[in-house]
């Protein structure tokens, strides 16, 4: 291909580009109503979401309706499960996803293609990659750090459930006086579920609804306890106290694991790195102390 032609072809792609752009903002900026769902899924949150993801939102929330349409109701479905899972980080909504991920799909195709014409395959594949798995990215790490937050905090919190358990409230008067005492994704999870039972939700599907909200096991085990020990009739603080010991002794057997398998990791990077490096920098010591004449090996 001549490079006439590739400039033409970069400069096809380039005002492609900026005519996007163009008709974007236009977009954005037009006194076209839109759907009051959509609206108020730009306001979820507000107060969470920084200036760009703000931006990105309000730009790509007009192809929301659009983006949702083509996923399909059943992975929209799996999506906002998903997001519930991550509990919404910066107030992420369904129609917020919709929303970026239209924007990072647009930026990475016309970035792609670009990149493309100027032979830049490598550059090309990141931005097709990009717009393809940015909008997930953010829930999937969302979701990993929150799991990690709550398995921590859940033995402790069981702990002084079972105390306050054992002075004499009831378990969920206790629930509730123990989740106003902790802060973050764990004490978020119990004042929905506190919530829903004030609104009439039987508490067995309540904390169904926590079960199914969250991918940590722990929290499977603790309503597993729960609803088993209710049907039994055992004493919940006996219950919650062994229910404590078993996560905490399942959370250090994680970690010995988790030990075991850095350990040929650590390996690998010693062979690959430092020892190469340690035995050029032993054989160079030796052969520039050991006042050889270089003329002489060279034949000078």
């Amino acid at each position: 291909m001549s490079t006439t032609v590739i400039g033409l072809l970069l400069a096809l792609l380039m005002g492609a580009a900026v005519l996007g752009v163009f008709l974007g903002v236009r977009m954005y900026r037009a006194d076209a109503k839109i759907p009051s769902d959509l609206a108020l899924a730009l306001e979820v949150g507000a107060s969470r979401v920084s200036a760009p993801s703000s931006a990105v939102d309000r730009l790509g929330m007009r192809f929301a309706p659009l983006v949702l349409r083509l996923m399909g109701p059943r992975r929209v479905d799996a999506k906002r499960r998903r997001i519930d899972m991550a509990g919404n980080p910066g107030g992420l909504t369904i129609d917020r996803y919709a929303a970026r991920r239209a924007v990072y799909g647009a930026f990475g195709l016309v970035m792609g293609l670009v990149f493309l014409s100027v032979g830049r395959p490598l550059f090309a594949l990141f931005t097709f990659a990009f717009g393809a798995l940015a909008a997930d990215a953010l829930i999937l790490q969302a979701m990993r750090e929150r799991k990690d937050v709550i398995d921590r905090t859940l033995p402790d919190f069981l702990d002084v459930l079972a105390v306050v358990v054992s002075a004499g409230l009831g378990f969920r008067q206790a629930l509730d006086r123990v989740a106003e005492k902790y802060e973050g994704p764990w004490a978020d999870e119990l004042r929905i579920t506190l919530r829903q039972m004030d609104m009439g939700v039987p508490r067995r599907q309540a904390f169904d609804e926590l079960r199914r909200r969250n991918s940590s096991e722990q929290v499977a085990q603790f309503v597993s306890a729960l609803q088993q020990g209710e049907e039994l009739g055992s004493p919940i603080a006996d219950t919650l106290i062994q229910l404590a010991t078993d996560m905490r002794r399942t959370d250090a057997q994680n970690s010995r694991r988790r030990a075991a398998k850095t350990i040929p990791k650590a390996t690998m990077v010693t062979l690959v790195f430092m020892l190469p490096a340690t035995m050029i920098l032993i054989g160079t010591g030796m052969f520039l102390g050991s006042g050889s004449n270089f003329g002489s090996i060279l034949g000078r």
